[in-house]
């Protein structure tokens, strides 16, 4: 597009639907009763774009007005560009609008079972045409998502502190124990202090992921550092390794019974790692977006093997 074409498009992007609805409309009144404005103010229009091309868009026709072929060029990219605006409007409309945008949500692994549905079938109760797009990730990548924009919120633990770019609030908390294999030599113990596993085989989540991060922590804090025979990226391969007898591992609480070939056992002191809602501090958030993010700090899901936090701190910035 050279420059003048460029400057023409511009003048005229503003006056669009004036085309449009002189090519149906015969009538300078039935224009400006379409648009809602003063019929003076449809003709100031139309002789100030006919003065921007040089060539009149109107001439008279009987008592109404006809548009010339210049202005019928005009009027037909107009209605081209109209039909391609007006979808994109409609979804930034949907956007805005808390009981129909689009939330991007990123969480854990171990979240996908019952958390995360549970809480998703809670929030479409009352908000049915909110539309969602999830993720799944570790903790590392999470963060990283949501400085990118690539999701609006995220579910994850640890939580960030010490962050400015970051707010979070508290959701409930899931109890950590040891999974051992059936026949492991501590399989009928009820409770087990971490120091006693020091020169056990773990097998873990790579690292990254935040409980991953947790057990080095829980270990470090117990004096050894685990010795590590397997790594994968989601606790029930994890639960798979310990059945097969490959390792011990630090992991949430099954929600219900373990899988087959798995005991857990309850960690002393007791030990849990707190579940969070994340979001970038500063970013506006779309009617959709805040709402399902105060509806899951009002609600605090409560997973069967979780509880929310005895309490929380300072309130969070909303």
């Amino acid at each position: 597009m050279d420059d003048s074409a460029g400057l023409l498009a511009r003048k005229l992007a503003p006056r669009l639907a004036l085309l449009r609805a002189v090519a149906s409309e015969t009538h300078v009144t039935r224009v400006a009763e379409l648009l809602g404005v003063p019929q003076p103010t449809v003709s100031r229009w139309l002789a100030k774009l006919s003065a921007d091309l040089g060539t009149p868009v109107v001439v008279r026709s009987g008592r109404g007005i006809r548009l010339t072929r210049a202005g019928e060029l005009l009027a037909e990219a107009a209605g081209h560009a109209l039909a391609a605006l007006e979808p994109g409007c409609r979804r930034a409309l949907d956007e805005a609008d808390p009981e129909r945008g689009l939330v991007a949500l990123a969480f854990l692994h171990t979240l996908g079972g019952v958390q995360v549905p549970e809480l998703l079938r809670g929030f479409r109760a009352q908000r049915p045409s909110v539309r969602f797009t999830l993720a799944q990730a570790p903790s590392a990548t999470i963060l990283s998502q949501l400085r990118s924009g690539v999701v609006d919120l995220g579910l994850t633990s640890p939580m960030p502190t010490d962050v400015a770019d970051l707010r979070s609030a508290p959701l409930f908390e899931q109890p950590l124990v040891v999974a051992v294999a059936t026949g492991h030599r501590l399989a009928r113990r009820k409770v087990i202090r971490l120091a006693e596993l020091a020169d056990e085989q773990f097998v873990g989540l790579e690292p990254g992921f935040g409980l991953r991060l947790l057990t080095d922590e829980l270990c470090a804090a117990a004096g050894f550092v685990p010795k590590l025979a397997f790594a994968g990226q989601e606790t029930d391969t994890v639960r798979g390794m310990v059945a097969a007898e490959l390792g011990i591992a630090v992991v949430p609480a099954s929600d219900g019974t373990p899988p087959p070939g798995v005991v857990e056992i309850t960690l002393s002191p007791r030990s849990a790692r707190t579940i969070g809602v994340v979001w970038l501090a500063g970013r506006p958030m779309t009617s959709a977006v805040r709402a399902f993010r105060d509806f899951a700090i009002a609600t605090r899901p409560r997973p069967s093997t979780g509880r929310p936090p005895a309490t929380l701190g300072p309130q969070p910035r909303l």
